[in-house]
């Protein structure tokens, strides 16, 4: 008898659960797993085939891929740990049989992690800008960082380049506040481009940086430089009133309004004049101009102060100092100081013996008030009436004769004589010399040259000059004596007023009983003094003392007389 198999028997797993441990982002078509069920039966009844059963949820079947035949699992997909940590699949074993029968089973899929996650870096907030005056740990920016690994692979750390005056200060495991660290300074750094940088701890380590621009705002905080303390401005005198003469220029390092500089002339006195009447300044551009036209020889040099100012609060200044120095220019002709001139002509008298070779006759001083070359001067005779008679030095001025004077030569010599300055161009003056031989030194020279002279000399605003120096003298004198006569009126009723002493002055005869006294005939006599004088008639003598003299001693020496001097000693006291 033969027993036909019937389908009876299910197919039955190895195991009820499966477990797989694979690492995340593991290649497509590694292996993961194989499973394997047994049917008893024969034949097409014990022949199974493998499928993942309506358990298994469609985005796992497209992870994983199972071959109906042999049972293997594999993967399929990119395996993330960060988006499932484990995969849970049913699997079920079917035969062939008429009525199939199917058996199930579980596989439990585990990812290992793997880092493959940078940290991830947020701003959650932020502020662009921050003053350059900003104290130490002022807050920039709040951080966050974060990564999806787990455990070592996970954990962050964060942090800033070091060179940087900008730190992160941890508040929390995985949140910063960026802060500032040092003194900023806009004039030396205005924008940072702060990299932040995070890296997790896992093998090998993966690492994320973020980038955060950082604008240093200004602060009035650099007050204005010139580019010199000290300016020296080098002028030619005579100057054209108001044109440019030099320019100042100074910096300020801050930005915006705070750099935007005006410029302007301290006040200060200058020859008793305020600056600001001498020069100006340009408030924008710093040009410096001249009010009026300067002359060397009243003002060589001079100096003030120029100020620039910012437009910051609090607004802040610098001054110079602007050294202007006048350049001589050669714009006086020298001036004759001796002979002295009238009209321009000086007369001399020298009498004819005196004219030998080499006598001086005169020095002709002249001065230039201008300096340097332009005041140098030479001399030269551009006429004379006889040429061969005198000659003059060329830089003393000195006129000397060169020859012995001739009968047939005229009396009256005329010169012309030139004087110029070395400057350029070169300016002259003359003077014209009338030398008189006299025979003898009595003779003058003509009476018209005199008189013209006298009466010019007297006239017009001279005789008024006179007049009033004469009156002003005469009242003078006449106040003097007047006063003088009041003073020795008031001594004289001081001394009749004052207490009377006696002593000899003069010698009068007084009928008045009440001051008569006796006549001493002996000599006063004093210790060590020459013989004495007997006092003779009746005297009357009166001293004024002050109401003081009670507290002192009062003594009255007598002159010492010689020996031929005493038989006219009565007469000593009277008039």
């Amino acid at each position: 008898i033969t027993v036909v198999d019937a389908n009876d028997n299910a197919p039955v797993f190895d195991l009820d659960l499966y477990r797989a441990n694979i690492r995340e982002n593991t290649p497509n078509g590694t292996l993961v797993t194989k499973v394997s069920a047994v049917d008893l039966d024969e034949g097409t009844n014990g022949d199974v085939v493998y499928s993942f059963t309506s358990h298994t949820s469609p985005s796992t079947r497209e992870l994983f891929n199972l071959d109906p035949v042999t049972g293997e699992i594999r993967v399929e997909q990119v395996l993330d740990f960060e988006k499932a940590h484990i995969y849970e699949l049913g699997v079920e074993a079917t035969d062939k049989g008429p009525y199939a029968l199917v058996g199930h089973t579980k596989i439990m899929v585990r990812l290992i992690d793997m880092n493959d996650n940078a940290p991830e870096i947020e701003v959650v907030c932020s502020s662009n800008t921050v003053p350059e005056d900003a104290q130490i740990g002022t807050m920039l920016a709040e951080i966050s960082v974060s990564d999806p690994d787990s455990g070592e692979n996970g954990e962050v750390q964060c942090g800033v380049d070091k060179n940087l005056p900008f730190k992160l200060q941890k508040i929390s495991s995985n949140n910063y506040n960026l802060v500032t660290n040092d003194a900023l300074d806009r004039e030396t750094v205005s924008v940072y481009n702060i990299s932040i940088s995070s890296w997790d701890r896992g093998s090998p380590p993966l690492s994320a940086s973020k980038h955060i621009l950082i604008t240093v705002s200004d602060v009035n905080d650099n007050a204005p430089m010139f580019t010199q303390s000290t300016y020296n401005v080098f002028l030619m005198e005579n100057n054209r009133p108001g044109a440019s003469i030099f320019a100042v220029a100074a910096l300020d390092a801050d930005f915006d309004v705070n750099g935007m500089l005006t410029y302007s002339v301290v006040d200060g006195r200058i020859q008793d004049d305020s600056a600001t009447h001498i020069v100006t300044i340009n408030s924008k551009s710093g040009n410096i101009f001249a009010v009026r036209s300067f002359d060397y020889e009243n003002l060589k040099q001079f100096r003030f102060k120029v100020k620039a100012e910012d437009a910051g609060f609090p607004k802040l200044r610098s001054t110079a100092i602007v050294n202007v120095i006048i350049l001589d220019q050669n714009d006086n002709a020298p001036v004759i100081d001796s002979p002295l001139l009238w009209n321009n002509t000086a007369s001399l008298e020298i009498a004819r013996q005196s004219l030998y070779p080499g006598y001086l006759v005169t020095k002709i001083i002249a001065s230039d008030a201008d300096s340097g070359q332009n005041m140098r001067l030479s001399f030269q005779i551009l006429e004379a009436t006889d040429k061969s008679l005198f000659n003059i030095g060329p830089h003393s001025g000195e006129i000397k004769t060169m020859r012995n004077l001739k009968i047939e030569d005229a009396t009256n010599q005329r010169m012309v004589i030139h004087v110029r300055d070395n400057g350029q161009p070169r300016l002259s003056s003359t003077i014209t010399i009338i030398v008189s031989v006299l025979a003898n030194i009595t003779e003058r020279m003509s009476s018209e040259l005199h008189q013209h002279r006298n009466v010019s000399q007297i006239s017009g605003p001279n005789v008024y000059l006179i007049i009033i120096f004469g009156s002003t003298s005469f009242i003078f004198l006449a106040i003097i004596m007047l006063l003088l006569l009041l003073k020795c009126k008031q001594n004289r009723t001081n001394n009749v007023d004052e207490t009377r002493c006696y002593f000899p002055c003069s010698k009068w005869r007084s009928t008045d009983p009440f001051n008569r006294r006796a006549v001493l005939h002996e000599g006063v006599h004093y210790s060590g003094a020459a013989p004495s004088l007997p006092l003779s008639g009746t005297c009357h003598y009166a001293v004024g003392l002050s109401s003081e003299s009670s507290k002192c001693d009062f003594l009255f020496l007598k002159p010492t007389l010689n020996s031929n001097d005493m038989n006219t000693g009565s007469t000593i006291g009277r008039e």
